[in-house]
């Protein structure tokens, strides 16, 4: 990852995890935004569904963030020890972060088409994670990189999905939310997933051009 890019990617990830600490850990949970609305489109929230609710946000701000780090290159061949100790932390955050995602997206507003979105990107998001463990435990090194490339992309749907709320909000309006949630619950992630593969493609690219001139 390039180093404007990563700054690019490190900026609006500590941007969403600074607004999501502040609304739901210093702020009361109950008049955040999407909880107000929520309640609003659904008669009543378990506690258990706040339990699970607080347990996505902590570990997905603790992927979120430390994502960029285990994917910039200059940190990873400098720090190979900080590396490892923050891909163990991230792959923490991922699991326990996709398990709580998937219940949530039982819950999900819009419906069916929303809690399908929600409940594919929680079980990609592991899926990825899980491939990437294996390849790094088998030493495939670059095969490690590229799904750890497609599971960071997973994982920047929260900053995606609140990217993608205020316009569809601005463009639509609250009396459409339920539609608008339910096509942002598949927007929100699989634009990302693309362009993670086109990421990849262009370092294979870049690699083989590079082997070309060495010969």
């Amino acid at each position: 990852m390039h180093k404007k890019t990563w700054l690019v990617f490190i900026c609006l990830a500590i941007l969403i995890a600074g607004y999501s600490v502040v609304q739901y850990f210093f702020m009361d949970a109950h008049q955040a935004g999407f909880v107000k609305l929520k309640l609003m489109l659904d008669s009543t929230l378990s506690s258990f569904w706040y339990i699970m609710l607080y347990a996505h946000i902590v570990f997905g701000i603790v992927a979120l963030v430390i994502g960029p780090f285990t994917l910039f290159s200059r940190f990873r061949e400098k720090n190979i020890n900080r590396h490892r100790m923050m891909g163990k932390i991230y792959m923490l955050g991922i699991f326990l972060g996709s398990v709580s995602g998937l219940y949530l997206a039982y819950y999900a507003t819009g419906g069916l088409v929303s809690q399908l979105g929600f409940g594919f990107l929680a079980l990609l998001w592991m899926i990825t994670a899980i491939q990437a463990l294996a390849n790094i435990k088998h030493k495939k090194i670059r095969d490690h990189q590229k799904w750890m490339i497609r599971n960071y992309s997973l994982t920047f749907a929260a900053v995606t999905l609140r990217i993608w709320l205020p316009l569809f909000t601005v463009l639509f309006g609250f009396e459409r939310f339920n539609l608008s949630y339910a096509i942002i619950a598949w927007l929100c992630w699989v634009p990302n997933l693309f362009v993670a593969e086109w990421i990849i493609q262009r370092k294979i690219n870049t690699m083989q051009e590079n082997v070309k001139i060495q010969l």
